[in-house]
Protein backbone atom coordinates (compact mmCIF):
# COMPACT_ATOMS: atom_id res chain seq x y z
CA UNK A 1 0.00 0.00 0.00
CA UNK A 2 2.81 2.73 0.60
CA UNK A 3 4.39 1.57 -2.87
CA UNK A 4 0.90 3.52 -4.19
CA UNK A 5 1.25 6.50 -2.50
CA UNK A 6 3.33 9.65 -3.62
CA UNK A 7 6.42 10.15 -1.71
CA UNK A 8 5.91 13.42 -0.39
CA UNK A 9 2.52 12.04 1.01
CA UNK A 10 4.36 9.21 2.88
CA UNK A 11 7.11 11.80 4.01
CA UNK A 12 4.37 13.45 5.96
CA UNK A 13 2.56 10.66 7.31
CA UNK A 14 5.59 9.70 8.96
CA UNK A 15 6.70 12.56 9.56
CA UNK A 16 2.99 13.33 11.89
CA UNK A 17 3.49 9.62 13.69
CA UNK A 18 6.86 10.24 14.41
CA UNK A 19 6.34 13.52 16.27
CA UNK A 20 2.81 12.09 17.93
CA UNK A 21 4.15 8.57 19.37
CA UNK A 22 7.75 9.57 19.72
CA UNK A 23 8.41 13.06 20.36
CA UNK A 24 5.19 12.66 22.87
CA UNK A 25 3.42 15.75 20.90
CA UNK A 26 -0.20 16.48 21.25
CA UNK A 27 -2.30 16.64 17.97
CA UNK A 28 -2.82 20.45 18.62
CA UNK A 29 1.18 21.14 19.24
CA UNK A 30 1.77 18.83 16.18
CA UNK A 31 -1.21 20.64 13.64
CA UNK A 32 0.66 24.71 14.74
CA UNK A 33 4.07 23.27 14.20
CA UNK A 34 3.15 21.67 10.55
CA UNK A 35 0.63 24.29 9.54
CA UNK A 36 -2.52 21.94 9.46
CA UNK A 37 -6.02 21.79 11.33
CA UNK A 38 -6.34 19.29 14.23
CA UNK A 39 -8.62 17.40 12.47
CA UNK A 40 -6.26 16.94 9.35
CA UNK A 41 -3.77 15.59 12.07
CA UNK A 42 -5.80 13.55 13.00
CA UNK A 43 -7.09 11.90 9.40
CA UNK A 44 -3.48 11.82 8.84
CA UNK A 45 -2.34 9.75 12.21
CA UNK A 46 -5.65 7.35 11.23
CA UNK A 47 -4.08 7.01 7.85
CA UNK A 48 -0.84 6.02 8.89
CA UNK A 49 -2.30 2.99 11.27
CA UNK A 50 -3.82 2.08 7.83
CA UNK A 51 -1.12 1.85 5.66
CA UNK A 52 1.27 0.17 8.25
CA UNK A 53 3.54 2.97 9.41
CA UNK A 54 2.32 2.92 12.81
CA UNK A 55 2.33 -0.82 14.20
CA UNK A 56 1.22 -0.74 17.76
CA UNK A 57 2.81 -3.76 19.73
CA UNK A 58 1.93 -4.61 23.48
CA UNK A 59 4.60 -6.68 25.41
CA UNK A 60 2.34 -8.49 27.88
CA UNK A 61 3.99 -9.60 31.24
CA UNK A 62 4.17 -13.38 31.56
CA UNK A 63 2.12 -13.04 34.26
CA UNK A 64 -1.35 -11.39 33.04
CA UNK A 65 -3.04 -12.23 30.99
CA UNK A 66 -5.01 -9.70 28.58
CA UNK A 67 -6.18 -11.93 26.06
CA UNK A 68 -7.84 -14.11 28.20
CA UNK A 69 -9.83 -11.75 30.21
CA UNK A 70 -10.59 -9.92 26.80
CA UNK A 71 -12.28 -13.18 25.47
CA UNK A 72 -14.14 -13.82 28.37
CA UNK A 73 -16.06 -10.31 28.60
CA UNK A 74 -16.80 -10.98 24.86
CA UNK A 75 -17.92 -14.44 25.63
CA UNK A 76 -20.00 -14.02 28.56
CA UNK A 77 -20.76 -10.19 28.08
CA UNK A 78 -19.36 -8.92 30.77
CA UNK A 79 -18.56 -5.32 32.12
CA UNK A 80 -14.59 -6.95 32.64
CA UNK A 81 -12.75 -9.95 34.08
CA UNK A 82 -9.67 -10.56 35.69
CA UNK A 83 -7.73 -13.34 35.44
CA UNK A 84 -4.95 -14.05 37.73
CA UNK A 85 -1.42 -16.50 37.65
CA UNK A 86 -0.98 -19.61 39.55
CA UNK A 87 0.16 -22.57 39.57
CA UNK A 88 -1.07 -26.03 38.48
CA UNK A 89 -0.71 -27.25 42.02
CA UNK A 90 -2.17 -24.71 43.60
CA UNK A 91 -4.91 -25.83 46.45
CA UNK A 92 -7.81 -23.54 47.27
CA UNK A 93 -6.34 -22.34 49.71
CA UNK A 94 -3.14 -20.84 47.59
CA UNK A 95 -5.63 -19.93 44.61
CA UNK A 96 -7.87 -18.02 47.18
CA UNK A 97 -5.01 -15.87 48.28
CA UNK A 98 -4.42 -14.88 44.86
CA UNK A 99 -7.74 -14.23 43.71
CA UNK A 100 -8.03 -11.89 47.04
CA UNK A 101 -5.22 -9.93 46.13
CA UNK A 102 -6.40 -8.93 42.98
CA UNK A 103 -9.80 -8.40 44.15
CA UNK A 104 -8.27 -6.24 46.89
CA UNK A 105 -7.01 -3.86 43.92
CA UNK A 106 -9.60 -3.92 42.19
CA UNK A 107 -11.81 -2.18 44.88
CA UNK A 108 -8.84 0.19 45.76
CA UNK A 109 -8.83 1.34 42.16
CA UNK A 110 -12.60 1.25 41.06
CA UNK A 111 -14.76 2.39 44.21
CA UNK A 112 -16.43 4.90 43.18
CA UNK A 113 -17.67 8.46 45.47
CA UNK A 114 -21.08 7.22 45.98
CA UNK A 115 -21.47 3.38 45.92
CA UNK A 116 -23.58 1.71 48.29
CA UNK A 117 -21.40 -1.66 49.03
CA UNK A 118 -23.07 -5.34 49.05
CA UNK A 119 -20.95 -7.58 51.11
CA UNK A 120 -21.80 -11.39 50.94
CA UNK A 121 -20.31 -13.68 54.00
CA UNK A 122 -19.01 -16.52 54.29
CA UNK A 123 -17.13 -16.62 51.77
CA UNK A 124 -12.85 -17.23 52.01
CA UNK A 125 -12.06 -15.47 48.85
CA UNK A 126 -13.67 -12.32 49.97
CA UNK A 127 -11.99 -12.58 53.20
CA UNK A 128 -8.87 -13.01 51.76
CA UNK A 129 -9.53 -10.19 49.93
CA UNK A 130 -10.36 -8.07 52.98
CA UNK A 131 -6.84 -9.28 54.08
CA UNK A 132 -5.21 -7.97 51.27
CA UNK A 133 -6.35 -4.61 51.01
CA UNK A 134 -4.87 -0.84 52.34
CA UNK A 135 -7.12 1.41 54.36
CA UNK A 136 -8.24 4.08 51.28
CA UNK A 137 -8.20 7.76 51.63
CA UNK A 138 -11.98 8.54 51.09
CA UNK A 139 -14.77 10.14 52.41
CA UNK A 140 -16.31 8.42 55.20
CA UNK A 141 -19.70 7.31 55.29
CA UNK A 142 -20.47 4.62 52.21
CA UNK A 143 -22.89 2.17 53.24
CA UNK A 144 -21.23 -1.00 53.14
CA UNK A 145 -24.46 -3.54 53.88
CA UNK A 146 -24.21 -7.20 54.32
CA UNK A 147 -26.08 -8.89 51.97
CA UNK A 148 -26.31 -12.67 53.38
CA UNK A 149 -27.13 -13.34 56.89
CA UNK A 150 -23.69 -13.35 58.89
CA UNK A 151 -24.94 -15.34 62.45
CA UNK A 152 -24.43 -19.33 62.62
CA UNK A 153 -22.23 -21.40 65.08
CA UNK A 154 -20.21 -19.25 67.30
CA UNK A 155 -16.92 -20.15 66.54
CA UNK A 156 -17.61 -19.41 63.06
CA UNK A 157 -19.47 -16.25 63.17
CA UNK A 158 -16.22 -13.93 63.97
CA UNK A 159 -15.20 -15.01 60.35
CA UNK A 160 -18.33 -13.01 58.72
CA UNK A 161 -18.04 -9.84 61.52
CA UNK A 162 -14.10 -9.97 60.80
CA UNK A 163 -15.20 -9.59 57.10
CA UNK A 164 -17.92 -7.20 57.37
CA UNK A 165 -16.08 -4.88 60.02
CA UNK A 166 -12.83 -4.30 58.70
CA UNK A 167 -13.68 -4.19 54.71
CA UNK A 168 -15.92 -1.43 56.21
CA UNK A 169 -12.99 0.16 58.41
CA UNK A 170 -10.71 0.13 54.84
CA UNK A 171 -13.25 1.95 52.96
CA UNK A 172 -14.17 4.27 55.45
CA UNK A 173 -17.21 2.94 55.13
CA UNK A 174 -20.31 2.52 57.52
CA UNK A 175 -22.21 -0.95 58.05
CA UNK A 176 -25.28 -2.25 58.06
CA UNK A 177 -25.55 -5.58 59.53
CA UNK A 178 -27.62 -8.30 58.40
CA UNK A 179 -28.20 -9.94 62.00
CA UNK A 180 -29.79 -13.00 60.84
CA UNK A 181 -28.38 -16.87 60.07
CA UNK A 182 -28.32 -17.11 56.30
CA UNK A 183 -30.72 -20.23 56.37
CA UNK A 184 -33.58 -20.16 58.85
CA UNK A 185 -35.76 -23.34 59.67
CA UNK A 186 -38.91 -22.06 57.96
CA UNK A 187 -40.13 -19.83 55.84
CA UNK A 188 -42.48 -17.97 58.82
CA UNK A 189 -39.01 -17.80 61.12
CA UNK A 190 -38.32 -15.90 57.96
CA UNK A 191 -41.01 -13.24 57.42
CA UNK A 192 -41.13 -12.95 61.27
CA UNK A 193 -37.27 -12.13 60.98
CA UNK A 194 -38.04 -9.62 58.38
CA UNK A 195 -40.13 -7.16 60.94
CA UNK A 196 -37.73 -6.61 63.15
CA UNK A 197 -36.01 -3.08 62.73
CA UNK A 198 -32.64 -3.85 62.04
CA UNK A 199 -32.55 -6.81 59.62
CA UNK A 200 -35.59 -4.77 58.08
CA UNK A 201 -32.87 -1.39 57.70
CA UNK A 202 -30.52 -4.16 56.00
CA UNK A 203 -33.37 -5.62 53.60
CA UNK A 204 -34.21 -2.19 52.80
CA UNK A 205 -30.71 -1.05 51.14
CA UNK A 206 -30.67 -3.99 48.98
CA UNK A 207 -32.36 -2.12 46.53
CA UNK A 208 -29.95 0.99 46.45
CA UNK A 209 -26.68 -1.35 46.27
CA UNK A 210 -24.20 -0.09 42.81
CA UNK A 211 -21.28 -2.84 44.03
CA UNK A 212 -22.05 -6.02 44.78
CA UNK A 213 -18.76 -8.45 46.10
CA UNK A 214 -19.48 -12.09 46.39
CA UNK A 215 -18.32 -15.32 46.32
CA UNK A 216 -19.87 -18.24 43.86
CA UNK A 217 -20.44 -21.51 45.83
CA UNK A 218 -20.97 -24.84 44.08
CA UNK A 219 -23.14 -27.05 45.31
CA UNK A 220 -21.10 -28.81 48.00
CA UNK A 221 -20.53 -26.18 50.52
CA UNK A 222 -17.13 -24.66 51.26
CA UNK A 223 -15.39 -25.53 54.68
CA UNK A 224 -16.11 -22.37 55.56
CA UNK A 225 -19.66 -22.56 55.19
CA UNK A 226 -19.99 -25.49 56.70
CA UNK A 227 -18.70 -24.73 59.80
CA UNK A 228 -21.05 -21.76 60.08
CA UNK A 229 -23.88 -24.17 60.40
CA UNK A 230 -25.98 -21.37 57.06
CA UNK A 231 -25.64 -24.79 55.24
CA UNK A 232 -28.86 -27.10 54.02
CA UNK A 233 -28.48 -30.88 55.36
CA UNK A 234 -27.74 -33.60 53.06
CA UNK A 235 -31.46 -34.20 51.74
CA UNK A 236 -31.86 -31.05 51.24
CA UNK A 237 -28.64 -30.62 49.11
CA UNK A 238 -30.28 -33.69 47.09
CA UNK A 239 -33.38 -32.13 46.25
CA UNK A 240 -31.37 -29.04 45.00
CA UNK A 241 -29.28 -31.93 43.25
CA UNK A 242 -31.97 -33.55 41.75
CA UNK A 243 -33.50 -30.27 40.35
CA UNK A 244 -30.74 -29.30 38.75
CA UNK A 245 -28.76 -27.11 41.13
CA UNK A 246 -24.67 -26.51 40.65
CA UNK A 247 -23.97 -23.65 42.07
CA UNK A 248 -25.25 -20.47 44.24
CA UNK A 249 -24.68 -16.86 44.75
CA UNK A 250 -25.53 -15.79 48.18
CA UNK A 251 -27.37 -19.52 48.75
CA UNK A 252 -29.74 -18.38 45.77
CA UNK A 253 -28.95 -21.82 43.65
CA UNK A 254 -28.93 -22.01 39.95
CA UNK A 255 -28.52 -24.53 37.33
CA UNK A 256 -26.28 -25.63 34.50
CA UNK A 257 -27.41 -22.70 31.80
CA UNK A 258 -27.56 -20.11 34.93
CA UNK A 259 -31.33 -20.06 35.42
CA UNK A 260 -32.60 -19.92 39.11
CA UNK A 261 -33.20 -22.98 40.77
CA UNK A 262 -36.51 -22.09 43.02
CA UNK A 263 -37.64 -24.97 45.70
CA UNK A 264 -39.35 -24.39 48.82
CA UNK A 265 -35.86 -23.99 50.43
CA UNK A 266 -35.10 -20.74 48.68
CA UNK A 267 -38.00 -19.29 51.36
CA UNK A 268 -35.66 -20.07 54.26
CA UNK A 269 -32.80 -18.02 52.72
CA UNK A 270 -31.86 -14.92 54.34
CA UNK A 271 -30.37 -12.94 51.79
CA UNK A 272 -30.61 -10.32 48.79
CA UNK A 273 -33.09 -11.73 46.06
CA UNK A 274 -31.85 -13.02 42.48
CA UNK A 275 -33.79 -9.85 41.05
CA UNK A 276 -32.57 -7.38 43.21
CA UNK A 277 -28.94 -8.80 42.53
CA UNK A 278 -28.86 -8.31 38.48
CA UNK A 279 -30.38 -4.65 39.07
CA UNK A 280 -26.81 -3.79 40.74
CA UNK A 281 -24.61 -2.27 38.44
CA UNK A 282 -21.59 -4.22 39.09
CA UNK A 283 -21.54 -7.68 40.82
CA UNK A 284 -18.08 -8.56 41.40
CA UNK A 285 -17.79 -12.40 41.08
CA UNK A 286 -14.55 -13.37 42.88
CA UNK A 287 -14.01 -17.58 42.62
CA UNK A 288 -11.73 -20.26 41.11
CA UNK A 289 -10.01 -23.70 41.51
CA UNK A 290 -11.31 -26.83 40.17
CA UNK A 291 -14.45 -27.54 42.35
CA UNK A 292 -15.94 -24.16 41.36
CA UNK A 293 -15.88 -24.02 37.40
CA UNK A 294 -19.18 -24.83 36.00
CA UNK A 295 -20.74 -23.25 39.43
CA UNK A 296 -18.20 -20.10 37.59
CA UNK A 297 -19.03 -21.17 34.44
CA UNK A 298 -23.49 -20.95 35.14
CA UNK A 299 -23.21 -17.91 37.22
CA UNK A 300 -21.78 -16.09 33.78
CA UNK A 301 -24.16 -17.91 31.65
CA UNK A 302 -27.38 -16.65 33.83
CA UNK A 303 -25.89 -13.38 34.80
CA UNK A 304 -25.53 -13.85 38.20
CA UNK A 305 -22.28 -11.28 37.94
CA UNK A 306 -21.26 -9.42 35.39
CA UNK A 307 -17.28 -8.89 36.72
CA UNK A 308 -15.33 -11.76 37.52
CA UNK A 309 -12.26 -12.26 38.81
CA UNK A 310 -10.62 -15.81 38.64
CA UNK A 311 -7.75 -17.90 37.78
CA UNK A 312 -5.82 -18.65 35.11
CA UNK A 313 -6.95 -22.62 34.61
CA UNK A 314 -10.33 -21.69 35.19
CA UNK A 315 -10.60 -18.75 32.61
CA UNK A 316 -9.21 -21.49 29.73
CA UNK A 317 -11.78 -23.84 31.02
CA UNK A 318 -14.43 -20.95 30.89
CA UNK A 319 -13.92 -20.52 27.45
Amino acid sequence: MLTMMPLEETRLLARVAFLYYMSGMKQSEIADQLDLSQATVSRLLRRAHETGIVRISLATPPDVFTELEDALTKRYKLKSAIVVDCDPDDDDEQIQQRLGMAAAYYVEASLGRDEVIGLSSWSATLLAMVDAMHPLNRQPGTPVVQILGGLGNPSASIYAARLTERFTNLVRGTAIYLPAPGVVPSKETRDSLLQDPYIGQAAAHFDQITLALVGIGSLEPSVLLSRSGNVFSAEELETLRQNGAVGDVCLRFFGSDGQSITTALDKRIMSIQRDQLRRVRRIVGIAGGKRKREAIRAALLGGWVNVIITDRFTAEFLL
